[in-house]
């Protein structure tokens, strides 16, 4: 075994990125709530000159707008408020929506003839496509917090199968 100094990581692996961070912010729980949450992730992305693939982007704002509309249609009456967060790692990103109500939702294919009833099972559609994870988590307070993270980046190789 070689003695002297251990070799260090490089650079990229150990020095935060200047997009790194979480932040958080709250809105009510109504249906103007839906754009105005898309939108201020949008302009986070932006802001923050996060690295991002278009169609990694795209994916992530329509996740915003189904979890923010799922906590809006199903949650309000027991959370006026939901909370949006949004975490940046090197080559990740994670958005969660969190509201009060305890019940834990399950991703559902609607039938053709459904207007609704779709979101989570897209979510969880476009996070596979991007080689991403998304999930349902229990809080402190006896709510959740849906989440979704995607790679900056597109899946290099064909996205993973769904059956």
């Amino acid at each position: 075994m070689p003695s002297g100094p251990a070799a260090e990581p490089p650079e990229e692996l150990t020095s935060p990125r200047a997009y790194e961070g979480v932040w958080r912010f709250t809105t009510p729980a109504l249906e103007a709530s839906v754009p105005q949450a898309r939108h201020a992730v949008r302009d986070l992305l932006d802001e923050q000159r996060v690295p991002m693939a278009a169609d990694v982007m795209d994916a992530l704002l329509l996740i915003v707008s189904e979890l923010v509309t799922n906590a809006v249609q199903h949650a309000a009456l027991l959370s006026p408020q939901i909370a949006v967060q949004v975490t940046i790692g090197a080559h990740w990103l994670r958005v969660a929506v969190e509201d009060d109500h305890p019940y834990r939702p399950k991703a559902l294919e609607a039938d053709e003839g459904d207007t609704g009833g779709r979101g989570l099972w897209l979510v969880k559609i476009l996070t596979a496509e991007a080689g991403g994870a998304c999930d349902v988590d229990h809080t402190v307070n006896g709510g959740k917090a849906i989440w979704a993270e995607l790679p900056l980046t597109p899946f290099a190789t064909s996205p993973p199968s769904l059956l």
